[in-house]
């Protein structure tokens, strides 16, 4: 039986406390989420997961047990520890991917951004010129 830590899980909340100065502690108002226990099963082993939200992990688990039984259906292997590499050099790839997918989006976001404003600025300044000759003329 194994124990992991998903992102979302939170650790022992007084240990936390009594590691941090006074003035970085937690006000004794602040409600702390409490981790639940979550049995899942990945590749027909069982784990005991501890997490704040079960049906995030319930899906994550979900999702390297089909990552791990696609590798495994592709490429024949039964080595477990193989499987699980290599799905877990699946789901980098994923990642990476749509890290560089993202970076690309903000930085068009970001150029769209500068073009709105310098077009809107050279608007602007020809509505002001057409104005002013208004009412100069």
């Amino acid at each position: 039986m194994e124990q992991a830590t998903p992102t979302r899980a939170i650790p022992n909340p007084a240990a936390e406390r009594e590691a941090a100065s006074p003035e970085q502690a937690l006000p004794p108002t602040v409600v702390q989420p409490v981790p639940q226990t979550v049995v899942v099963e990945i590749y027909d082993q069982i784990y005991h997961l501890r997490g704040v939200d079960p049906e995030y992990i319930e899906r994550l688990a979900s999702m390297v047990d089909g990552k791990m039984r696609a590798v495994s259906a592709r490429g024949g292997t039964v080595d477990s520890l193989r499987v699980a590499v290599l799905a877990a050099l699946n789901i980098a790839d994923e990642l990476a991917t749509l890290r560089e997918r993202y970076d690309d989006l903000a930085g068009t976001s970001a150029t769209s951004q500068t073009t709105m404003r310098n077009r809107a600025g050279f608007l602007a300044g020809m509505l002001d010129e057409v104005l002013d000759g208004r009412l100069a003329g």
